[in-house]
């Protein structure tokens, strides 16, 4: 198997490869244009979203200073808004749906790193895909981590690092996130 099909297939492999680095030099590339945009030209931002990422809905902006390590693997639904320094390290599949909104200095991870130095040392890496339900709000400075399923009409406190999923029509804070309140989802009853 190649590196990549490891990846995907959800096995360890190995980060140094030259098809994967080509696609994180490729999006950093992506990146680096994205935030020369001027800042005041939705419509530009809005266009090269378009191109960069998986897919975007209607409505969607991140502000400067963007991050990701592929773009390709990054699949946003409508009225989205990713405030400023927003990372997410898409080795693999975040999907986020509706009304979401993302506070500054987030970061989305769906990459982790074994607990052997050794494995360490010869760039072993897993990555699992993140989702995010529709109407959710992340606060700022939230860590986000591999594999997390983050449910509908979701809240999660700022400085939280969410390490589990979290169910629908919840509050959770802490670290660990923790669900401490549920929701009622008044916008099923529109």
């Amino acid at each position: 198997m190649t590196e990549l099909e490891k990846l995907n297939a959800g096995m360890e492999y190995s980060f140094a490869d030259k098809e994967l680095v080509a696609r994180k030099s490729q999006a950093i590339e992506w990146c680096e244009e994205y935030n020369a945009i001027d800042g005041k030209d939705f419509a530009a931002q809005y266009a090269y979203l378009q191109k960069m990422l998986g897919s975007v809905g209607k409505d969607v902006w991140i502000a400067k200073t963007f991050n990701c390590d592929c773009g390709k693997n990054i699949f946003i639904g409508s009225d989205f808004t990713g405030n400023f320094n927003l990372t997410i390290l898409d080795i693999r599949e975040v999907r986020i749906g509706n009304h979401v909104m993302i506070g500054p200095n987030t970061l989305i991870t769906t990459v982790g790193h074994p607990l052997s130095a050794k494995a360490r040392r010869n760039y072993a890496a897993f990555a699992k895909p993140v989702t995010i339900g529709n109407d959710v709000w992340i606060g700022g400075n939230v860590t986000i981590l591999p594999g997390v399923t983050i449910g509908n009409n979701v809240v999660i406190g700022a400085g939280a690092v969410v390490s589990h999923d979290i169910p629908d029509n919840s509050v959770a804070v802490g670290v660990p996130a923790r669900v401490v309140k549920t929701l009622e989802n008044d916008v099923e009853k529109e």
